[in-house]
């Protein structure tokens, strides 16, 4: 529900949230004979940081109960829990709100009660939050419930270029939109001096394609993000 009537989105959000699913993000695990394709929860929190910003979005559990319980053939004791989600996005300003709800649920399975609830909630949890931001799209998850999968681009990592994410920001501050690493501390990355080279520091694993173009090079020995001071963005 909008509560606001004004411009939800910008123009670069919206266009982001338009393009294709990348492929390379797509995870797959058996059911049966069925093949399903899915999106990591952590996944679907990195993406809604990195369309709508750290401060810009939250999550409210409104229902959490059991709802099936029962021990298997090898004495494990499996739970079954429900939740209710709403997510919660705001604009820029923080003048206009937009918000979907979805249930998840999750089984856990444990030796004792304690792990097998814990792991149920979590799951239950974690599946209803990627339920509702699908609604928001292609880049949530929503291209993968079309069979066809028309909107999921099949390419290696490295081809795949999104565009920056200092483009989707409208910063009021004139320093940040001169950083020209700004983009990857968005994305929880640091760029630091190190013995004559920049280094790209912090959990760059699936974020090659936002590395790459600023110039920087992988060395696969010393497994790190790199480039010789003096070639660095400008």
């Amino acid at each position: 529900m909008l509560h606001k009537e004004t411009t939800m989105f910008t123009d670069k959000q919206n266009q982001l949230l338009k393009y294709n699913l990348d492929g390379n993000r797509v995870k797959t695990r058996q059911q049966g004979n069925i093949t399903l394709s899915y999106l990591e929860g952590h996944d679907i929190i990195d993406t809604a940081n990195f369309a709508f910003g750290f401060g810009n979005w939250s999550y409210r559990l409104t229902s959490l109960e059991q709802v099936s319980e029962e021990v298997n053939q090898n004495g494990n004791k499996v739970i079954g829990y429900r939740a209710v989600v709403e997510v919660t996005v705001y604009d820029l300003h923080h003048k206009a709100t937009v918000s979907r709800e979805d249930v998840g649920f999750g089984m856990g399975i444990g030796r004792d009660y304690a792990s097998a609830h814990e792991g149920a909630g979590k799951e239950a949890v974690t599946d209803a939050l990627k339920r509702a931001f699908r609604t928001f799209g292609n880049q949530f998850g929503n291209a993968l419930y079309d069979k066809s999968q028309k909107n999921v681009t099949h390419k290696p990592q490295a081809e795949i270029i999104s565009p920056p994410v200092s483009q989707l920001s409208q910063s009021s501050s004139q320093g940040n939109t001169q950083d020209p690493y700004a983009q990857l501390r968005q994305l929880g990355l640091e760029v630091v001096e190190r013995n004559g080279e920049l280094v790209v520091t912090g959990s760059t694993y699936g974020k090659q394609q936002h590395i790459k173009p600023l110039g920087f090079r992988w060395d696969a020995r010393r497994k790190v993000w790199y480039q010789p001071i003096g070639q660095e963005a400008a």
